[in-house]
């Protein structure tokens, strides 16, 4: 069996097939359960849990734990379940789509960041919390929060869409509806992320939910993209246009 990640005709539903392998289906039920809540558990483990050890300790905890976080899917998939990528071409249409999407999200997102957020009273707050997690990471030179930036806008955006929409939504849409895959994988993506706003905005518990709120919606666009067309290139480089936003408003909070 061959698994759309990039690119399938538009429809084509190439989903898991289990139905013949109650084994297979009952496991993978368990793995994507895992699957769900695992990057919660990640950040907890480096982002709290770690917070105040040596840079380098944290560094390598930070490491190892992405790690056995994307290698699940592949490991599941192809190892287990001896099922083979299909690498094609983009959707231009549906990229244009989710183009247009990242583009506005990311321009709320510095116009936000840049001018509303510094009238706060908690920016100052802020500010020190942001700084001293950079530093516990050693990444407190401009340079090298830059060479951050670029890493999670082009490589650990897609590990995300391939983590979240082609094996979480992609891999569950074989078990339940596909409306249901889409609210599940979309909630517990967001998930994980509630713990970072929550560290920084501690005591902005309504800008946490909306944020975390407008994080699920993003997941849940990505999501039908994905099974819009079953190509992962536009949710990718509709991410990488929202997390380059992000770096940019964190270079101003941390280096202004």
């Amino acid at each position: 069996h061959v698994e759309p990640l990039f690119f399938a005709p538009q429809n084509s539903r190439e989903l898991p097939n289990t139905t013949n392998m109650p084994n297979v289906s009952s496991t993978e039920k368990i793995i994507l359960a895992i699957a769900c809540v695992l990057p919660t558990l990640v950040t907890l483990v480096y982002f709290v849990w770690a917070d105040g050890l040596p840079s380098g300790m944290q560094q390598a905890i930070f490491g190892a734990a992405k790690v056995v976080q994307f290698a699940l899917p592949v490991v599941w998939v192809v190892g287990v379940c001896r099922n083979w990528p299909n690498w094609r071409w983009p959707d231009w249409p549906n990229v244009a789509v989710a183009l247009a999407f990242g583009a506005a999200v990311g321009g709320a997102i510095l116009g936000v960041g840049l001018y509303w957020l510094p009238t706060l009273p908690l920016y100052d707050t802020l500010v020190v919390e942001a700084r001293e997690k950079v530093a516990g990471l050693n990444l407190n030179s401009p340079l090298t929060f830059v060479g951050l930036g670029v890493f999670y806008s082009l490589a650990h955006s897609l590990l995300e869409e391939y983590y979240w929409r082609w094996f979480v939504f992609g891999r569950m849409r074989g078990h339940i509806s596909v409306v249901a895959a889409g609210v599940i994988s979309s909630l517990a993506f967001a998930a994980h992320h509630v713990i970072v706003l929550h560290r920084y905005l501690p005591e902005n518990h309504l800008l946490v939910g909306i944020a975390s709120l407008g994080i699920a919606v993003g997941g849940a666009f990505w999501a039908w993209s994905y099974h819009r067309r079953g190509e992962l290139w536009s949710a990718w480089w509709s991410h990488l246009l929202i997390d380059a936003a992000i770096f940019a408003v964190g270079y101003r909070i941390i280096f202004d």
